[in-house]
This record gives structure tokens, sequence and C-alpha cells, in this order.
């Protein structure tokens, strides 16, 4: 069964299923004409509560999120709403845009692995080192990056994009993609790693016209396989790029022309190193929304129709949540307060721009007329952890104290060497508050598991693992690793969720981190609104894979039309029933 799941996938990965007709079926279906999806990375179920309603000690217990409260009002909450496993943007994406986990999708990290594909032609921007690819070559495996390493030139806003194109596609550089021995080597581009199609695929073939701004030219992969244009517009400002002054943008009450730059003393490298920064870097594609309800492209350079599909992520949440800016005096640190998910300052302050910007949105959509038949649907890739500060624990590779697995596994030689943490000049490996190990082939699984828990034992945890997945525990929630057809290529050998709080990351600029399985990782908001509906809370467990058939199903099309959807089958998300809406 397994066997016949995995081949039927990567069978579909070219070959879509028919859409139900042009986007005017929405007039026999009832169906929306336009939705609004929007990702507040980071924003927790617990920050959504509290900011709508109130929590004691901020804003004298009064609701510090009035569009949220008032978006909530017309529409149904889920409470008990989880992303992806792992936890990390690549797959929490691609599960909301797609209907599938990565056991379908293929995606389970930004950096990853594949056992069968081949470096790329030149060394990526952050390390992915170049190699050889023959075409129909035995299978070796390579670092897969799907990030700002991709890009032509990673430290500008437009990811080097030729010709004054202020990012997207064109920024990305093909040379720096990993390569496909058995298509005669083609570089993979992001839309063409993922396996199954997306729903901006779906609704571009039904006739309508679709848009997305995220935070690297690599999630263009939204577009899902084909030729990468499926999103007839698609904004990517590099977030990883060297912050410069914004002139004429303005992030609610801050002037982006002068934002916090990169000095000797205060390590400023990204636009998520600044709280000041995150936000101007956010409003970049809030304008862009803003450009696109008016009914023009994102850079508002010509008329367009104001996208069927539409939508962005939210940087500022996160950043609020896990960065310390150590270069101010005194530091200044965002995150929580408490167990309860009382907002620091900064974190508030981010919270609060991201509700006005969400509220520009919203009255950009009355004044067009547009409010009534749109469908905003606000949920989160990934959440982050710990919640409470005091849980909040780094580990280091580089410590005597403290270890990660990745190290203990790279000690006994059993990582390739493009992710071992040894490699001084290698991207890494995939840690962050969850361990992904692809082992090289001299060591088993069995043997990786035993160094893992010898090494790091219970009495005293060095590295704090939490739980080892191998084996069984793997195949209960992927297909099993190896290669075609008995194993996917991409599924780790080993994952790792540590204790509470852990953290392998190693940066002294965070207090917290995702990509793991623990439920500050998971849990996340999600709320559905249109004026049409009354307000309702949902408290059965529902996942942000079901946002993908539920958006189709509001649009009048058929969440069927998603391969993920047929092969898992995933529901549109309980206690909500697209309304019959006029058209614009």
């Amino acid at each position: 069964m397994k066997k016949r799941l995995l081949s039927s996938v990567m069978a579909a990965a070219f070959a879509y299923t028919s859409a139900s007709s042009v986007l005017a079926a929405e007039e026999r279906h009832g169906g929306m004409r336009h939705v609004l999806l929007i990702s507040i990375d980071g924003m927790h179920s617990l920050d959504f509560i509290n900011c709508a309603s109130g929590v004691p000690g901020v804003n004298n217990g009064q609701p510090y999120c009035p569009t949220l409260a008032a978006l909530k009002n017309t529409g149904v909450s889920y409470l008990d709403a989880s992303t992806s496993k792992p936890s990390d943007s690549f797959p929490g994406l691609m599960a909301i845009v797609t209907g599938g986990s990565p056991r379908t999708v293929g995606a389970f990290y930004d950096v990853s692995y594949d056992r069968s594909l081949q470096p790329p032609a030149k060394t990526t921007g952050n390390g992915v080192a170049a190699g050889s690819c023959t075409p129909r070559q035995a299978p070796t495996g390579t670092r897969t990056e799907y990030e700002e390493g991709i890009d032509v030139d990673q430290t500008m806003l437009n990811g080097g994009a030729p010709n004054g194109a202020d990012g997207g596609v064109a920024s990305i550089d093909p040379t720096r993609l990993i390569r496909d021995p058995a298509n005669n080597c083609a570089p993979v581009y992001p839309w063409n790693f993922v396996r199954t199609n997306t729903i901006f695929g779906v609704v571009h073939a039904a006739g309508g016209y679709t848009a997305w701004s995220d935070k690297h030219p690599a999630y263009s992969a939204v577009n899902g396989p084909g030729d990468g244009t499926n999103v007839d517009d698609y904004y990517s400002p590099e977030i990883n790029s060297t912050p410069v002054n914004l002139p004429g943008v303005k992030a609610g009450n801050i002037d982006c022309s002068q934002l916090d730059l990169p000095t000797a003393a205060n390590g400023i490298s990204a636009y998520s190193d600044s709280f000041k920064d995150i936000a101007c870097y956010d409003q970049l594609k809030v304008n862009a929304i803003l450009n696109e309800i008016a009914g023009k492209t994102h850079n508002g350079s010509r008329r367009a129709p104001t996208p069927n599909l539409f939508g962005m992520n939210f940087q500022a949440v996160s950043v609020g949540q896990k960065l310390i800016e150590k270069w101010t005096n005194p530091v200044t640190k965002g995150g929580y307060l408490d167990s309860v998910g009382t907002p620091s300052q900064v974190l508030l302050s981010e919270i609060q721009f991201v509700d006005g910007a969400i509220g520009q949105m919203v009255s950009q959509l009355k004044a067009r007329g547009l409010f009534d038949s749109t469908l905003i649907v606000i949920t989160a890739k990934h959440g982050q952890s710990p919640v409470d500060p005091s849980r909040y624990t780094p580990m280091t590779s580089t410590s005597v104290v403290t270890t990660s697995p990745a190290t203990i596994l790279d000690n006994n030689g059993c990582l390739p060497y493009s992710e071992a943490p040894s490699n001084p000049t290698g991207i890494g490996p995939t840690e962050d508050d969850v361990s992904l190990i692809w082992l090289n082939s001299n060591c088993t699984t069995a043997n990786a598991v035993t160094m893992l828990e010898t090494s790091s034992p219970a009495s005293n945890n060095i590295a704090g693992i939490g739980q080892i997945f191998s084996g069984p525990g793997i195949t209960q929630m992927f297909n099993a690793p190896g290669l075609p057809p008995q194993g996917d290529p991409r599924t780790p050998d080993i994952i790792v969720t540590p204790n509470i709080g852990v953290t392998y990351s190693g940066s002294s600029k965070k207090q917290a981190e995702h990509g793991g399985f623990a439920h500050d990782d998971t849990n996340v908001m999600m709320l559905v609104s249109n004026p049409s509906l009354s307000p309702a809370i949902v408290t059965s467990p529902v996942e942000t894979m079901q946002v993908a058939p539920t958006i189709l199903q509001s649009l009048g099309l058929n969440p069927n039309d998603l391969q993920a959807v047929q092969i898992e089958g995933a529901q549109a998300l309980p206690g909500f029933q697209a309304p019959h809406m006029r058209r614009d």
C-alpha cells in the first residue's frame, strides 16, 4: 500500500486533475468571488484569544486587536488548529496550499535532503556545495535548499533579479538549484520540488486570477508542478537580504525611511534581526495586497484583476516572539512574560502592527465594494516554542556541556558531509527545536539510535532529547525512508523531538524556535470570516491542511481537484459552509 501511495504521488507530480470550469461557476455553486489568505507566522491560537478578548496587564485588560476581534464577530474560530509536522515554514505553507502533509507533498523543511537528486552546479549562497550530475546516474543524494541561498544575490531585497525586477521567480539562480539525474540533470525549480498541485494551480486552471507574496523567491513553490505561472502575480522581497532604508513606506507609526541598518556593533544582517525593520519589511507585502485589491499589480505599475485567490505571510509576530536585540542598551527581548502568553511590549507592538495592517486590507476591500464577496482566511504556517520563557534551553554544537543529535552522530561519522556540523563551509544540519537526521551508509538506523540514547541518556540528557522517532515510529507519520520503489528519498531516517523549550539552532539572538512537534510549535490561530457568517467557535481538532479544500469549496471549485486531498482525504473545515454571495 505504501509503495503504491508513493508511486502515485510521484507519477502525478506534473499531471493536474481537471478543474471544475471557469470561476464563473460560483454563480451556480454559490461560492465566493475572492479569497484573501493570510499567514501570521508564529501566531498561536492563544495569541489570538488574548488579543481579541484581552489579557490582564495589557491594554487595561481590553482587546488589543480591533481588526481581528471584528473579523471574529463575523467568522468561525478554530481553537485547536494544528500546522504540519515538522512545523517549519516550508511544509507549513505547503500544507495550507495543497491540503497535504510532507508524506504526500514531499516538503519536510526548507533545508532538507533527497537521496535521489544531485547537487547544484554552483554552490548556494548558504553553502550547499556544488557537485557533479550525470544523466541517469545512480542516486547519491544531496542537501536541498529552498530559501535565500538560491537567490541570484541574497544580499539584495529583490534577490538580485535582473533588469530592476522587484523580486519573484526572476530572482532564482537556476545554477544554484539541485538537479535531477532522471530528468537530464535539469534544475529542480521550487514549484517542481513539490509533488502535488496547489490551490493556485486549481484556481488558475479554472480561469481565475491569482497572486501571492512571501519571504523568499523559493516560496514560489506555491505554484505547484508545472512552469511556475500558476501564480499570476508573485512577489517575494528577500527577508534575509541586507536591510536598506525604505523611503515612502510607513508601517503603522514607523517611518521606514530610517531603519536599523547593519553596523559592526549591532550585528544586523537581515530584516529579521530588528523589531523595527521586520515591520517595515512586512509592510512591503501589505502594500502589494492593497494594490491588488485596488485592481493593480502588486507594485501598482499597471491595471490587473483583483485576484480570486491572493494573500501573504507576516513575519513580524514570529520575530517579535523570538528575537533578542543584544545591541540595544538595555537589551531588548521579545517573547512572552509568562506561560499564559502575556506578550512583552515588543511582541505586543508587532501583533498590533499586524492587526492594523489587516485593518488596511479590510478598509481597502470595503472601499472597493469587495468586502462582502471576499472570504478572509487567517492562520499560520507555524507556531513558536516555548511560550513560557522559563522553559527556554538552548543547545549548541560547540558547548562541552550540551550538544545536539546531529553533532553526536557526526562525531561518529554517520552523517553525509553536506549536512554535517563539522563541515566548516556547509549549510549545517536541519536542527531548530527538532532534529531531522538523514544517515550515510556508515551507520544503520538502529545503531544511530543507540548512539543517541547512549550519548544522551535520560539521567544526563546533554542533547535535551525528548523522543526519538525511527522505523515504525517514522512510518506512522511519513513514507518509509529510502529509494523508490521501497522508500521515499526525502523521509528522514531519524527524527528527534527535544524536551519542551530546547532548541538546537545555537543562535544567541533567539529565545524561541519552531520546526518541532510540540504544542507551542504546532498550535496556530485559524479564523474564517465573511460579513454573512454568524460567529462560531469550533473546539474539535482541525489541521491547516484543511484550509486548501475549504478555499476551493468557497470558490465553487471541487476540493478533489487537489491531488493531496485525493490521496490523504483532507476535508473542508467543519462548522463552515460557504455562503451564497452575489457577484461584484
